[in-house]
């Protein structure tokens, strides 16, 4: 499938990582993938809508009951996708994913999909080593879940450990072996 015909989900948790999402949907974009943006509540407080729409050339969708999508955007958004990217994952997004959680648009599109998955985890060094977060983990690719990240380096809660999110290249290297 090439990438001018690749349509790709870009979920976005709220997480300071949430600004390397831009990055990241405007590379996807200007490679030819055809990106629809989703945000969590959480993730509009870190980045606009706006930034997104710009980048992906798409309105965003943030809501479970839009008019837009008179079949629901679960069902909508997910139709002949490629990959089910979200970047950053939060342990919330995690744990929603892994208990089959379905009370947001995120959540619900999740359970939706029957495309590949991959989670960029991004979250700070003691929510990554958490058990139940790691449980999370286990389950999420136990389900068939592809995990790149998170990687250690300096984190917004100024340390330095395991918990940043992979950069932009990273992550789209990981979408092409997976499309």
């Amino acid at each position: 499938m090439s990438s001018s015909t690749t349509k790709i989900v870009l979920g976005i948790a709220g997480g300071i990582a949430a600004y390397k999402a831009a990055d990241l949907c405007s590379k996807l974009a200007q490679a030819g993938f055809q990106v629809q943006v989703v945000m969590t509540d959480g993730a509009m407080e870190f980045i606009g809508q706006s930034t997104l729409a710009a980048l992906s050339g798409r309105p965003v969708a943030t809501r479970s009951f839009d008019p837009r999508f008179p079949l629901g955007a679960h069902i909508e958004l997910v139709r002949d996708i490629a990959a089910f990217v979200v970047a950053p994952a939060t342990a919330s997004v995690l744990s929603s994913f892994a208990h089959g959680s379905a009370d947001d648009l995120l959540g619900t599109m999740y359970l939706q999909n029957t495309a590949p998955v991959l989670l960029a985890p991004a979250m700070s060094y003691a929510m990554w080593h958490q058990p139940s977060v790691q449980r999370n983990v286990t389950t999420l690719i136990n389900d068939g879940c592809q995990m790149i990240g998170p990687e250690k380096g300096w984190l917004s809660c100024r340390v330095q450990g395991v918990g940043r999110m992979s950069e932009p290249t990273k992550i789209i290297e990981a979408i092409r072996a997976i499309v």
